[in-house]
């Protein structure tokens, strides 16, 4: 594919956030990561508040595959000198429970290991496979409200509620409820990137909405089983142990908001790809067979998640840079995957 029309790159402010205050850069990130990735692959973000060991930014391939498989650099971005500097201006659902210091994303191994292989028994390919009919009659429907009305969104219309519905469907969410399930992940994906002493709160209160609703929810499904993913992970347990049910409303947010946003970014991302480069879309157009690569080639290309965070347990070398441990390590997977 070609790239897209590249952008000037404004100069790096000392204490500047590029990525999230230049409206340009946001949507077109790669040529800064390129100029990074070729003068300072390691490199260390110019914040103007003390950070202790650092906020580092990696975007070559070779360094962002190696530290997400080296155990000296822990999942648990709780222990970067960043994250117990300022832990005080995040919300208090994100630092102690099952939005952040229990979810699965926040364990390293064993612990990780444990609570993957618990929930991958409630992902049965069974039930994987009862539900790709019904995702593709929603994907039908949306698209089909869309072009009966001559014009529409696609991420508002389309790429926003199907991900919404099918998760509220997975989880059990009853029908009345959806467009208030969808309401409050669209609320919470657009607060988080800029949290702060002015949306703490706000924040908070979504968040304590969601994880209420899931308690209940849980609670229901004890009472009462049914066939779907909240009874599932109730019943996931192996010879030793089962979810607790904190671990339990910590997988069924993360599935909220990580499938969601994921989904959500893979369908306007990829299409903005093919739209940008037409003869890969006739190309496709011609060649159904080509989806399944088509897809796995839209997700390096654009990825729907940029960058995920490792923190060094130890001092470690990176590159030609000697990080101290509390290092909060971004490894950008949009830069790696265009390396």
């Amino acid at each position: 594919m070609t790239e897209p029309s590249a952008t000037p790159l404004p100069g790096l402010a000392a204490g500047s956030n590029p990525l999230l205050e230049n409206p340009q850069l946001l949507s077109n990130p790669y040529p800064l990561y390129a100029l990074l990735r070729d003068g300072n692959p390691v490199f260390r973000l110019p914040i103007p508040v003390e950070t202790g060991a650092g906020v580092w930014l990696l975007t070559r391939h070779r360094d962002v595959e190696a530290v997400l498989k080296d155990r000296r650099l822990s999942a648990n971005r709780r222990r970067a000198d960043v994250f117990r500097l300022y832990r005080d201006r995040l919300p208090i659902a994100i630092v102690e429970g099952p939005a952040g210091a229990q979810s699965m994303l926040m364990k390293d191994p064993p612990e990780h290991t444990r609570l993957r292989g618990l929930v991958s028994r409630a992902f049965t390919p069974r039930r994987i496979a009862e539900l790709a009919p019904r995702i593709e009659t929603l994907a039908n429907q949306l698209v089909d409200d869309l072009l009966v009305g001559g014009e529409g969104d696609l991420i508002h219309d389309v790429a926003e509620p199907l991900p919404a519905i099918v998760i509220a469907e997975l989880l059990g969410v009853p029908p009345e409820d959806h467009r208030t399930f969808r309401g409050w992940s669209s609320q919470l994906i657009a607060q988080l990137p800029t949290f702060g002493a002015e949306t703490q709160d706000r924040i908070g209160e979504i968040l304590e909405r969601i994880l209420d609703y899931l308690r209940e929810g849980i609670e229901r499904r004890r009472r009462e089983p049914r066939d779907d993913l909240l009874t599932a992970l109730i019943e996931a347990r192996d010879e030793r142990d089962a979810l607790t049910e904190e671990e339990m409303v910590s997988t069924a947010f993360l599935l909220l908001l990580a499938g969601h946003e994921t989904t959500t970014n893979l369908i306007g991302n990829g299409t903005l790809a093919l739209l940008r480069n037409p003869e890969q879309l006739e190309r496709l157009r011609r060649r159904a067979d080509l989806v399944d690569n088509a897809v796995e080639e839209m997700l390096r290309y654009d990825s729907p998640v940029q960058a995920t965070v490792r923190v060094a347990t130890e001092p470690l070398e990176l590159g030609d840079q000697r990080l101290s441990a509390g290092a909060l390590v971004i490894t950008s997977l949009g830069a790696a995957n265009r390396d």
